[in-house]
């Protein structure tokens, strides 16, 4: 296993057009579950210039208008300019009311054990969660920096710091390692772009010191591994780019796994998280892995855990669970996982019942899953997400295995 290298995570802002296609299917699963939480929902997104095509198939109570929430979304997003706007985008629809399944339709509180045991999952799958010491979100550096670089320049944009900024925009850090733990600052690039009345474009090196000051700077400030003399910085390397989003090019759901979860630093799924109820394993999997690899190396038994979890349809909890900690674990990978399964509920209803994922989206105001669709759903320190706690990290460092 390697010791040294260099890693690169990008991240991508609100309006970029994956993003956004992510964030529209989540606001509308948020709108039906606040409605009826035993919704089920499937949403789907494509937008290319002036047209988004939404695919949604549901079974549930809730009457939503889901050209409103799109509508909604865009909005949020920044999107107000004569190119791509919430007011004209034309916006096509293939939405289908599924047959209503009363088995699906059950209170998680009033379930027994042997009740959450009937429960089985619909689809199948291996998913991966991950967790580290290299920041104090348990999340590897390069990913946690890129996100948090694309949340700066949104709100230098909202805040009107840099009111010229455009909604669409992009993130990408390269850390160096050494013995795998972070070392130095290699590589920062971000591409931003302009609105269209910011004409003439503004001039490259205006905008490169304006972005190393008010996102770059102002991000690592307080790191403990910040860019030095020697760190690369790339500002729109390719020029100024107007406008940019659906205009320009095209996004859909689900095209952005890899800054969803560990910033391919890890392992990963090949299946969306966005646009899926609870109900479905391939969204819900990986929350519960991330939660108990997060918990491991909380309680100190190892300094990275990968946690793979992988289900069969028909049945309600992982036919294997599996335990790689990247020879760090204090003991071995075998009596980690057997403690997992010891003190982890990983059946489908009880992940939906101890996170309350059906109930949030009518808890948090602004909506639940919308808020996930960018910056990652994982590793959030702004959102009190139920995955991230390290409440069971003492039971995992003060129990035995059962093997």
């Amino acid at each position: 296993m390697k010791k040294s290298f260099i890693f690169t995570s990008e991240s991508a802002t609100a309006g970029h057009p994956d993003k956004l296609c992510d964030q529209i299917s989540d606001a509308i699963v948020d709108r039906y579950l606040e409605e009826d939480p035993h919704s089920v929902i499937r949403a789907e997104c494509a937008v290319a210039s002036g047209v988004l095509f939404l695919a949604s198939r549901f079974s549930s109570l809730a009457n939503v208008d889901v050209a409103q929430v799109v509508r909604k979304t865009i909005h949020i997003a920044g999107y107000e300019h004569e190119d791509f706007n919430s007011k004209t985008c034309s916006i096509l629809t293939s939405i289908k009311e599924l047959p209503r399944d009363e088995k699906v339709r059950f209170d998680v509180e009033q379930l027994s054990d042997e009740d959450i045991e009937k429960i089985s999952v619909q689809q199948q799958g291996t998913f991966f969660g991950y967790a580290c010491n290299q920041t104090t979100s348990f999340m590897p550096l390069p990913i946690f920096m890129a996100h948090q670089l694309a949340r700066r320049i949104d709100t230098v944009r909202q805040q009107k710091v840099l009111p010229y900024l455009a909604p669409d925009g992009k993130t990408q850090v390269s850390i160096e390692y050494v013995d795998r733990m972070p070392s130095r600052v290699h590589s920062v690039s971000i591409c931003t772009t302009l609105i269209r009345s910011e004409y003439p474009p503004k001039d490259p090196l205006t905008l490169k010191e304006d972005i190393r000051e008010a996102v770059i700077e102002y991000v690592f400030q307080d790191q403990m591994v910040r860019p030095d003399e020697k760190t690369k910085f790339f500002v729109n390397p390719e020029g100024v780019m107007m406008i940019g989003g659906p205009a320009v090019h095209s996004g859909l759901t689900g095209r952005k796994n890899a800054s969803d979860l560990y910033g391919e630093y890890s392992r990963y799924s090949g299946s969306a998280l966005s646009g899926k109820d609870p109900l479905r394993i391939d969204r819900v999997g990986n929350y519960e892995a991330r939660y108990a690899a997060k918990n491991v190396v909380a309680a100190g038994l190892a300094d990275e855990c990968e946690v793979q979890l992988s289900y069969c349809i028909g049945l309600s909890r992982p036919v294997s669970i599996q335990v790689e900690t990247f020879d760090t674990g204090k003991i071995p990978d075998g009596e980690i996982a057997a403690l997992l399964k010891k003190h982890f509920d990983f059946r489908l209803a009880a992940i939906i019942r101890n996170f309350d994922l059906r109930s949030l989206p009518s808890k948090v105001k602004g909506g639940f899953y919308r808020k996930l669709a960018v910056y990652g759903q994982v590793g959030r320190t702004d959102l009190e997400l139920p995955w991230e706690a390290t409440d069971k990290a003492h039971l995992l460092a003060h129990s035995q295995p059962t093997l």
